[in-house]
């Protein structure tokens, strides 16, 4: 692909589509940054005062951080110059009006009940759905779902197989990979490499279909298991994870990351290709944007380089390193020890 800026601009368009939502929801219910004017407060303080769940909470103020309205001063929240001008009563250039005009969407109801509750949305706020997680396991909508993330891929993997270096490596295992997207791209680069995608059913199938069509039934095989509740295959010496620890919390992250060093090889390599929030957690704003979608339709987020180094070195992981690849997104990778 010769334009990612291009390509960028109109991924933002899809993943940022419930941002502009969310900042409505914060002026015209919770009058938030009127209250972070009097209020300066960490995350534990906002949440208490506002009523607010932590992931959803942390999600608005890392966007807010990436629209320059807010600030992170230690371990408190305040509000920007830009915050008080905008935003503020007093203030003769005050939009609080412009933007409360339009909260009677119903989407910032919905929203406003995710940042109190933390339950997510039916997908794409269908009012006939089901939440993500949910929906998957239905034939339909995994295969629907399966098809329009492989547009994506299809742009994505194969920058994904110039930036992770497999040279040194020969199994790797594509942990909840979908249709086994990235892996194709992984194995057409590397000729030498063995893949098998893990996944439950009815993803299992969809994947067989799909890597039959590329190919790569003789490459790429299928294991069909739980990620979370069974036992994973051993002998492979790079996992990857390719957007999939974005929809989860904290604690089923760090499951999984566990898993992951527990069943895979000495000196191997962990792979994790996502949208990640920069150390400081104030943007870029694109992923910041991305992030309010994943909280509002999954249990997960977009998470900080630094959130992930924390996690994958709690586990045992080492040499933690992050390359960009396309369309907003990077691959951190680590190493098990010997």
């Amino acid at each position: 692909m010769n334009d990612d800026a291009f390509f960028k601009g109109l991924l933002r368009r899809r993943d940022g589509i419930f941002s502009s939502d969310l900042l409505i929801t914060a002026i015209g219910y919770l009058d938030f940054f009127n209250w972070l004017r009097k209020n300066p407060s960490d995350l534990h303080g906002i949440c208490k005062g506002l009523k607010l769940a932590e992931r959803p909470a942390d999600v608005m103020l890392t966007f807010f951080s990436s629209l320059g309205l807010v600030k992170k001063v230690g371990t408190r929240y305040r509000l920007s110059e830009n915050g008080r001008v905008f935003f503020t009563e007093g203030s003769k250039f005050d939009l609080r009006g412009y933007f409360n005009s339009l909260r009677e969407r119903p989407i910032c109801q919905d929203i406003l009940s995710v940042l109190r509750t933390n339950n997510p949305l039916n997908w794409a706020n269908s009012p006939k759905g089901d939440e993500w997680a949910k929906a998957m396991a239905k034939k339909d909508f995994a295969g629907s779902f399966t098809v329009a993330m492989d547009s994506r891929g299809a742009i994505i993997a194969p920058v994904l197989a110039e930036k992770l270096n497999c040279t040194n490596y020969t199994k790797l295992l594509d942990v909840a990979g979908a249709s086994g997207i990235y892996s194709c791209g992984l194995v057409r680069k590397y000729s030498h490499l063995q893949a098998a995608v893990l996944e439950k059913s009815p993803v299992d199938t969809i994947a067989k279909n799909a890597i039959r069509k590329q190919g790569f039934s003789k490459k790429i095989s299928v294991i069909s298991a739980d990620m979370f509740s069974d036992e994973w295959p051993r002998g492979f010496d790079i996992h990857l994870f390719s957007h999939v620890l974005h929809d989860w919390d904290v604690q089923n992250v760090q499951l999984l990351l566990q898993k992951s060093f527990d069943a895979l090889e000495p000196k191997g390599l962990l792979a994790i290709h996502d949208a990640h929030i920069n150390r400081q957690k104030t943007g870029p704003a694109e992923v910041a944007e991305y992030s309010i979608l994943l909280m509002l339709s999954t249990r997960g987020k977009c998470y900080s380089v630094g959130e992930m180094e924390q996690v994958l070195q709690d586990v045992g992981f080492t040499n933690v390193r992050l390359k960009p690849t396309a369309g907003f997104r990077s691959v951190i990778t680590a190493r098990k020890p010997d």
